[in-house]
């Protein structure tokens, strides 16, 4: 059997993290790699090579999450901007209510893990039967 050669993920799951942040009526924040290839964002808000976005409908105009970039409008001291960044150069997605979301690696690389060998099998770890369960009430308040 030939191996494919799959797009990446990345793109994939930055849509669906988005959609799922703001499902569940949280604010979504994407951490952009500032210094990589081809990125343009408002230079005076890089810090340490990065720069936060609030990309909500509230915050951008016009966002768009393709398989190769993402891009916006919005306004920086009143100022209209274009922001754009390749998808490789997106560091994380999270809501900014709670952090939860997920962070890719420094080089915007996914980890390719290898996939399992068939011939290997991995056996399901199952509870000793010759230990029995151990279950004992710490306490009881309540009076029934």
């Amino acid at each position: 059997m030939e191996s494919q050669i799959l797009t990446s993920t990345k793109p994939y799951l930055i849509r669906a993290l988005f959609e799922w942040i703001v499902d569940n009526g949280c604010t979504p924040y994407v951490i952009v790699n500032a210094d990589a290839e081809h990125v343009e964002v408002p230079r005076q808000y890089v810090e340490d090579s990065r720069i936060i976005f609030n990309v909500s409908d509230e915050a951008v105009r016009d966002l768009l999450v393709t398989n190769e970039h993402l891009e916006f409008n919005a306004r920086f001291n009143g100022v209209a901007t274009e922001v754009y960044a390749p998808i490789a150069a997106i560091l994380a997605i999270y809501a900014q209510e709670n952090g939860h979301g997920m962070i890719f690696n420094e080089e915007g690389q996914e980890v390719d893990p290898t996939p399992p060998d068939p011939k290997v099998k991995n056996p399901i770890k199952r509870p000793n039967p010759a230990i029995k369960p151990n279950l004992r009430v710490v306490k009881n308040d309540s009076k029934h």
